[in-house]
Parts: C-alpha cells; structure tokens; sequence
C-alpha cells in the first residue's frame, strides 16, 4: 500500500506562567490525510478459468498452424462438430448415462465399505488391530493390475467393472476418514469426557465433526478416483459407456472421439469435485481455514 504524505500543523508555544518554566516545547498534531488505494483485482473465476482456456487457446493454434497434425490429435473445432453429431444420434448421452450409472454405484458400494472399516478401525483399538495394517498392505497392490482377477472372478460383464471403482474410491475415503478420526485433539475428548459426554455423545459432538474435514478431503479423491477407474474398467469388454466409444474410436483412429470422450471424463469429475466444493463451504462453516494470501 502506498503511503501518502502527512499534514503537520505546528501550533505555537503558548507563554509559560510566571511559576513556570520560561520556555515551552512547541506542540506538533499531525493529522494524516491518507486515502484508500484502489486496487484493480481480477475476479477469481475469471482466475480460475484463465488456464483451461489458455490451453484450449493453444491447442486451436497449433492445430490451425498446422503444428499438430491432425493425425496426432483432432483439433477443437472437430471435437466440438463430433460432440454436436453425437449429441443429435443419442449415442453420447447413452454413453454418458452408462458410464455415470457404473461410478454411482461403484462409488456407493466402495464408500459404504470404506465408512464402515475407517469408523471401525479408527473408533476402536482391536479394530484398528486388525483392519489398518491389511488395508495398509492391499493399498499397496496397484488396483489397476487386479483387472485380469476380476475378470476370472466375476467375468466380462458390469461387476468387474464396478467392483474395480468400488475398490478405488474405497482406499481414499478410508484413510482420510480413519486419519481424521486419529487426529482428533486428545485434550478436546478429555474436556468432553469430564463434562459428562458418554461414548455415543463423543462421537457424535467431538470425534466426527472433528474428522469432516479429513473425510470431505478424502471424497473430493475418491471421486476423481472413481472416474479414473472407470477409464480402465470399461475396457473389459463394454458395449456401452464412454470406453465403449474409445475403442471403437482406436480401432479407426479417431482422435476426435478419442479426446471427446477425455474431455467428458473430465468435466463429469470436474462437476464432482465443485459439489463436493459447495458441500464442504456448507458443512465447515463453523471452521476458520485459511484461502491463501491475496
């Protein structure tokens, strides 16, 4: 912030009494006549959006200068005219509704799953005895390798499909859940215990609210992570869905399906994560958290 000159205004030494001592200090009040900078600030969604369309803008360049051939990867415009084409046939919101009833449900199955073993192991000693260090150990095994097992388990059908998102929302939404619970303030429980909480109340008043943000941390992941699975998983045989027209597309390289079908996984998990944003804003109203410096 700039700092605008002072006004000083020298009063003159009134003469001193007689008693007094002969001379007087002159007295000087400064009065400050500083104003307010203006600032000129740059909304936060126009912030926000500046990247995304830095890259579309990039990526239509090189395409129209001829910098990325075609053959490497459709430009906008083709994308935009194949969504359009798609969107008249029925096919992409079919795709859509195929894909977005497999992550549900897959995102239903692995979150109950994944509540009830965080709430298990992080409430009670035994339970965490004998859940954590097994979860530690499967988090280790990369979900994607298992997609050849759950074809063996449960063939080529809709469940390997979905036990493979079940099974990546559920690592995230555990440890976020099962670490908020651990970190809850151990004087904060105590204070709650002397005030005469039984264990329910605990829970319900001290533990839980206190481990939100953790789990709200933890579904913002297991989101983005179920549509990641899904990539994967509707590559085992699907006859419908967005994998479905991937690779149908990669069979004709067709690039501009290809990068459409990209773009709409990624908007469907951008449209996740900004509700679990508004979420967050309703249920943590009660705490302070720093935004981060203007």
């Amino acid at each position: 912030m700039t700092t605008k000159p002072l006004n000083a205004t020298v009063l003159p030494a009134q003469s001193a009494p007689e008693d007094k001592a002969p001379a007087a200090a002159a007295r000087v009040t400064i009065r400050g006549t500083a104003k307010t900078a203006r600032r000129l600030t740059v909304p936060r969604s126009v912030r926000r959006a500046a990247g995304p369309v830095g890259l579309v803008l990039l990526w239509f360049l090189t395409s129209a200068t001829g910098v990325l051939p075609e053959s490497v990867l459709a430009s906008p415009v083709d994308v935009i005219r194949q969504a359009v084409d798609l969107t008249k046939d029925g096919e992409l919101p079919r795709a859509i509704a195929a894909s977005g009833r497999r992550a549900a449900i897959g995102f239903l199955i692995g979150a109950s799953v994944a509540l009830v073993l965080s709430l298990t192991a992080g409430l009670f000693r035994l339970g965490e005895d004998v859940i954590d260090s097994s979860m530690g150990m499967f988090r280790a095994i990369p979900w994607v390798g298992l997609i050849p097992l759950f074809i063996v388990w449960f063939g080529i059908e809709e469940t390997p499909k979905i036990a493979l998102v079940a099974l990546g929302v559920t690592y995230p939404l555990y440890f976020n859940i099962y670490g908020g619970i651990r970190s809850t303030d151990a004087q904060l429980v105590e204070a709650a215990r002397m005030m005469g909480l039984g264990r329910l109340g605990l829970i319900k008043y001290v533990i839980l609210p206190s481990a939100l943000p953790g789990a709200l941390v933890g579904l913002r992941y297991a989101l983005s992570t179920a549509w990641l699975a899904l990539v994967f998983a509707e590559q085992i045989n699907a006859d419908a869905g967005l994998g479905y027209l991937m690779s149908n597309a990669q069979q004709y390289f067709r690039t501009d399906v290809i990068v459409l079908c990209l773009v709409v996984y990624a908007l469907l998990g951008l449209a996740c994560d900004f509700a679990v944003r508004i979420l967050s804003r309703r249920l943590l109203t009660w705490r302070a958290n720093f935004e981060g410096e203007a």
